[in-house]
């Protein structure tokens, strides 16, 4: 699997790629400052269950930890994922809760 990144100052994505063939995408869209907001992901049907989604999502936490974002979690499958505590440093609703 091949993970490839298109990234401009409006939004971007993470592509996943095997012999040519997309298994999927997460798609996201810059939000107020260093934070990008993951909208969707998305894996195609016959590439579920192999561990696409989570290989797109180590990606874009991956770039967002070596660039010093933050991440806004909308979409259903990234927010049950930030959920569990090895997603906290990057996960923007976190740095807006008050103690």
């Amino acid at each position: 699997m091949e993970i490839t990144h298109k990234n401009n100052s409006e939004n971007g994505f993470f592509l996943a790629e095997e012999d040519g063939k997309r298994m999927g995408y997460i798609s996201y869209e810059w939000a107020d400052g260093p934070v990008f907001a993951i909208l969707h992901t998305v894996v195609e049907e016959e590439f579920q269950r192999h561990g696409v989604a989570r290989a797109l999502l180590t990606a874009a936490v991956n770039y967002a930890r070596e660039n010093g974002f933050k991440i806004y979690p909308v979409c259903s499958y990234v927010v049950k994922q930030f959920a569990k505590p090895e997603y906290d440093d990057v996960n923007s609703e976190l740095s807006r809760r008050t103690p």
